[in-house]
């Protein structure tokens, strides 16, 4: 990721993703997508993590105060807010006193509302990030299996005929279709993926406690770039091979020096099957609803895109990264990684940016 300072006349637009757990943030200005950024934000410790992403970001972008911002959400399920409702509402207004009242937030159909208009459309707003995503994605293809493999969850949207067509729209219906489904590559505590795992031959009770989470698998595995590793370990300790091969002993009650290496190895790489069979399983079922053509690629994005590539495979499609789609040019293909890691807000950014250029 690159520092940029923006001198040209023209305002940029910054697409925002506010999650629970990170503050994602893109610039596009003149056509391409010239910087990304994420950041750790916890926010159901409070809302100063947002203010301290904001700041960051204006840090970082001097031409923050002069953009157009575009913002998508998921933050509002987290436990700080009573209900979603709340949740929409506590972001909306924090966001526009700290962007300005001029901030729009993705609504899907019900197009893009301001902080004063939010109240009416909160559920238009509440997590949608995955739909501005399906949307970047049907603007390039006109069918297309969205794959989003992020940090805490993963999405799975489908395209057909330049429109995404999921089943659900909420969190609660996307549940439900498979649409949703509640894995990603560093924030799920293992004893929620599988109640026995296979070690050294013996099929083994999973400890039902939070001592490692798919961080410490992917760590072993070498798959996750730690660029892309910002959030705590289960313990609180470093995240070290050692130190993530340790809490995976914990899962089995054992110590990581009861084998070697190679065998730690071998059970993340278990862990792993595990978690791409039960996504394997939800897209499945999710493209067979679909209906989608044979030659209908699967998009990868997110900071688990590496396991998208391999879904792909199992279902004899081909295999495009988020970021191919992108209008992306010079510098920015400096930081390709990131448009696919933070995919809503390089998706947010493109489609206000297009819903602001003027027709002719």
């Amino acid at each position: 990721m690159m520092s940029t300072e923006l001198r040209n006349a023209v305002p940029p637009v910054i697409g925002w993703d506010v999650g629970g757990a990170h503050v994602k943030a893109s610039l596009f200005h003149e056509g391409a997508v010239r910087d990304v950024a994420q950041w750790p934000a916890p926010l159901w410790q409070g809302l100063s993590h947002l203010d301290a992403a904001v700041e960051a970001a204006r840090g970082r972008w001097p031409a923050l105060d002069r953009a157009s911002h575009g913002v998508t959400m998921t933050a509002e399920m987290t436990d700080l807010f009573p209900d979603r409702e709340a949740g929409v509402l506590g972001l909306v207004d924090r966001l526009a006193s700290r962007l300005g009242p001029g901030v729009r937030f993705f609504a899907g159909d019900a197009d893009w509302p301001t902080a004063a208009e939010a109240g009416g459309r909160w559920r238009d707003i509440a997590s949608a990030n995955w739909l501005a995503t399906a949307r970047g994605v049907a603007a390039a293809r006109r069918d297309a299996l969205l794959v989003d493999i992020g940090s805490t969850t993963t999405d799975l949207i489908p395209v057909r005929d330049g429109e995404p067509q999921p089943q659900g729209r909420s969190d609660a219906t996307r549940l439900a279709s498979g649409e949703l489904v509640y894995l990603g590559v560093v924030r799920s505590p293992l004893c929620a993926l599988a109640r026995q795992i296979a070690f050294d031959g013996i099929e083994r009770n999973v400890m039902n406690e939070w001592f490692a989470t798919t961080a410490d698998v992917f760590r072993v595995t070498g798959e996750l770039d730690p660029a892309h590793d910002q959030q705590p370990t289960a313990d609180g300790g470093d995240k070290s091979l050692d130190a993530s091969r340790r809490r995976l002993a914990r899962m089995i009650g054992m110590d990581a020096r009861d084998a070697e290496p190679p065998a730690w190895r071998e059970f993340a790489a278990t862990w792993r099957a595990a978690m791409l069979d039960e996504i394997g399983r939800h897209l499945l079922r999710v493209a067979r609803t679909a209906q989608l053509p044979p030659d209908a690629p699967v998009v990868g994005a997110g900071c688990g895109a590496f396991l998208a590539r391999e879904l792909a495979a199992r279902l004899d499609r081909p295999f495009l990264p988020f970021h191919s789609l992108a209008a992306l040019s010079g510098p920015a293909r400096e930081v390709a990684s990131w448009v696919d890691v933070c995919a809503p807000s390089v998706a947010v950014a493109l489609l206000l940016s297009h819903r602001s250029q003027p027709c002719g």
